[in-house]
């Protein structure tokens, strides 16, 4: 099935191996965003991915086009119009230095497309899925108001719709997202977030939970989503967890929750070579196996898989086939040459 997402792709720039932001001389360049990460990573599986959003006609988002056609990813419902492409600068953190975000966003294209700029029932003609995050609604209240729309259209047309719940305290207050997140639950059939997202946006009370770390245990993560379908009837959810051992060391894997089953993934150890975007190689890899067939317990080990594989690789997007993902999901993280 074609999967459409919709977001907001903006320029990356980062100081080079690992500066602070205070001593860059020169910006390393990419681009990146969290549903455009999710429908690139689901075109090189080989999958049908379609992404929306507002750019301006002009050479920088010509670059973001580009960026996305290089995956095979359809653009061909991508508006052209507004002042800029949005910004974020990234400073990559290193052992017990945080990595940290600046944004520069406002008066974007996205921030000034309107709601009724986009013509849902034209876009998600013939798609079988929908993907949002909770970054897109907080751009703007008429790209609430967009996502919103979309998400009603989806359901009314049959499609299945996803969110990564993904806070951003930078972007909006917790009292503003839930104003806005918690009445589009309803129409999703799948989501993806981590505890504390849970528990500060949708209200979720885990802190009874048992934890093994900083983490739910798998039956803690189990009875967390259990608590958050009898609240909002969501069928199927995804929990990301994550151990940050330091900022260049992590320990990721996932625990999912469908119906009343659970699974979860194999924690895996990564060193990280880039920070960004490994949750969203997480929620493409519960959509992959959700659109293949995969059983429960080989959609946990694929998401969990992805998103370690994406902290190995620079930029937002995850360079890697389903075969390179499925290795590493069934064991194969040795990182001996292959020769």
């Amino acid at each position: 099935m074609r999967t459409v997402t919709f977001g907001e792709i903006m320029l990356r720039l980062s100081p080079p191996a690992h500066q602070r932001f205070t001593q860059a001389g020169s910006f390393d360049a990419c681009y990146g965003g969290g549903e455009a990460n999710v429908a690139v990573a689901l075109a090189q599986w080989g999958l049908e991915a379609s992404y929306v959003t507002a750019l301006p006609e002009n050479e920088l988002g010509q670059g973001a086009v580009n960026a996305l056609r290089r995956y095979g990813v359809d653009t061909r419902h991508i508006l052209r119009q507004g002042p800029r492409i949005g910004v974020y600068f990234i400073e990559n953190g290193a052992s017990e230095r945080a990595s940290k975000v600046i944004y520069d966003r406002a008066g974007s294209s996205a921030a000034a497309a309107k709601a009724s700029d986009f013509d849902w029932e034209k876009i998600l003609a013939g798609a079988g899925w929908f993907h949002f995050s909770g970054i897109t609604p907080a751009v703007s209240p008429e790209m609430a108001g967009a996502v919103s729309d979309a998400v009603r259209t989806a359901r009314r047309m049959g499609i299945t719709v996803s969110c990564d719940l993904n806070y951003r305290g930078k972007m909006w207050t917790v009292e503003e997202a839930k104003a806005v997140i918690c009445p589009l639950m309803a129409d999703v059939s799948l989501l993806i977030a981590n505890e504390e997202h849970i528990r500060t946006v949708l209200g979720i009370d885990t802190l009874d939970l048992p934890r093994e770390d900083t983490n739910l245990t798998p039956e803690g993560a189990a009875e967390a989503a259990a608590r958050l379908h009898a609240r909002y009837h969501i069928p199927y959810i995804a929990l990301t967890q994550r151990r940050s051992l330091s900022a260049s060391d992590n320990r990721v894997g996932g625990v999912l929750w469908r119906e009343g089953e659970t699974a979860a993934s194999r924690r895996h150890l990564v060193h990280i070579v880039d920070r960004v975007g490994s949750g969203d190689a997480f929620a493409a890899g519960v959509i992959y196996g959700a659109q293949t067939g995969l059983s429960l317990a080989e959609t946990a080990q694929f998401a969990a898989a992805a998103c370690a594989f994406k902290h190995t690789v620079e930029g937002d997007f995850i360079a890697a086939d389903a075969g390179e993902i499925a290795a590493l999901a069934g064991g194969d993280g040795s990182g001996s040459v292959q020769r």
